[in-house]
């Protein structure tokens, strides 16, 4: 079940984005008087499941999932039609117009896409607001991923400000690293201390290979989410929602479990976990691993009363979705470089990884964040200089203007093909990313 309101989430999601990203194309062509033949949510190789003739539009829904199309008379795109360019140029055709015309058609997508994302967030801050958490706030500091201890960092410090910005998110963090080049770290440490911190230039491409991503988080208590059969968490006798309280005499938090039980591998010690109100004492013996057969979540957070919910009037959502789209493209935009690493690569998702982004169960916030997400990463893929895609024309389009002649069509029709089979090739490779970590688990 939680699978199939996932997907329909996406489907209904992809449609939306789709459709719209045609009709932007639509539009244009419409304005400038070219006519369009075909109009489809889907392709329809072979047959259309749904379709209908509308003045000189064919209106229609196909079967493979892939995106959508409009068919614009007279130019060079997915149906490579041939016949029609072989034949003289007619006044309604998208070749007969100038170039600058073309050009807005070819971006009338990406133009929609993008305002899309735009008008989203400005409605989904003012309907449900914003959540913020000023780390200034916060009592028991952050849980910070182990591999930042190299640079002084660790679980229990604060961070208040990143190259001098207060921290109003714990995405101001993480994204102001990974994505924003900012290495500039206002630390409070457990004892009130104020220190400053510089991370060191392209920190961020060490920090993604060896795994530290996100490095910073709120703390949490540990509570067992499971507890593996016949291992020694099991024979010592932890209970799934059993919250740890202690490891050998010393309090811990769900960031500290891990680190504080390897330095007791192959012993025996004391752990102390709540359960139903009451401190049980259990022995487990800890593996060579450091490790008792048990997965604990920290789903409960020690700083929950300091999340402020942030309301917008219908005014101040404009603004805040506004910044909230440019953001949002940034950072996406700034997450390219690391598909040029190793582990970049091989972490490419496909539909799978989009379906996922999704709750397992219907949440209109969350399903309207993520649409906004993904209109905004449509609209910055489709800009792409790819042949087949808008920004490959965009690329021939802007050529003739600044050479005065059209490329010839040949050439046209040839990147069109190798466009074709790079976006199959990466199609591909992304879902088949998806069903190996499907597979592996990984």
């Amino acid at each position: 079940m939680d699978f199939l309101i996932k997907a329909a989430q996406l489907i209904v999601s992809l449609a939306f984005l789709v459709t719209i990203h045609e009709f932007g194309h639509y539009l244009a062509a419409r304005y400038f008087k070219i006519r369009v033949e075909k109009f489809y949510l889907f392709f329809n190789p072979w047959f259309s499941l749904v379709k209908k003739k509308i003045g000189e539009t064919e209106w229609g829904i196909g079967w493979l999932p892939l995106g959508g199309y409009v068919k614009i008379a007279g130019m060079v795109d997915e149906s490579m039609d041939k016949e029609q360019m072989a034949q003289p140029v007619q006044p309604w055709e998208f070749r007969a117009k100038p170039a600058w015309q073309r050009l807005i058609v070819m971006i009338g997508g990406v133009v929609v896409n993008l305002i899309a994302g735009i008008v989203i967030y400005m409605f989904v801050v003012f309907a449900w607001g914003e959540e913020q958490i000023h780390t200034k706030d916060l009592a028991s500091g952050l849980s910070i991923h182990p591999y930042m201890e190299k640079y002084d960092l660790h679980s229990g410090d604060n961070i208040l400000a990143i190259n001098g910005k207060e921290v109003t998110h714990i995405n101001d963090i993480n994204n102001g690293i990974f994505l924003r080049d900012e290495y500039k770290l206002k630390v409070q440490r457990p004892d009130g201390k104020i220190e400053t911190i510089t991370l060191p230039d392209g920190v961020e491409y060490e920090m993604f290979e060896n795994g530290a991503f996100p490095a910073f988080n709120l703390r949490a208590t540990g509570i067992i989410d499971s507890v593996t059969p016949g291992k020694s968490g099991d024979k010592a006798g932890f209970k799934k929602g059993d919250v740890f309280v202690s490891i050998a005499g010393s309090k811990v938090l769900s960031d500290e479990i891990v680190s504080t039980m390897e330095p007791h591998a192959n012993e025996t010690i004391e752990v102390v976990v709540r359960r139903g109100g009451e401190n049980v004492t259990l022995t487990p013996e800890i593996s060579s691993k450091g490790t008792i057969g048990i997965v604990f979540t920290g789903h409960k957070l020690i700083d929950n009363s300091k999340i402020r919910q942030i309301n917008y009037s219908f005014g101040q959502s404009f603004s805040r979705g506004i910044a909230r789209g440019y953001t949002t493209l940034s950072d996406y935009v700034g997450q390219m470089k690391f598909l040029f690493t190793k582990k970049g690569a091989t972490s490419i998702g496909g539909f799978g990884a989009i379906g996922n982004m999704f709750p397992a169960a219907w949440d209109w916030e969350k399903f309207w964040l993520n649409t906004a997400l993904i209109s905004i990463i449509l609209a910055f893929m489709n800009i792409l200089p790819i042949p087949a895609l808008d920004g490959g024309h965009v690329v021939f389009l802007i050529y003739e203007m600044v050479r005065g002649k059209e490329a010839p069509q040949k050439v046209l029709e040839t990147a069109q093909y190798i466009g074709f089979f790079i976006l199959m090739g990466l199609l591909l490779y992304a879902n088949g990313n998806d069903i190996y970590r499907l597979i592996t688990g990984g």
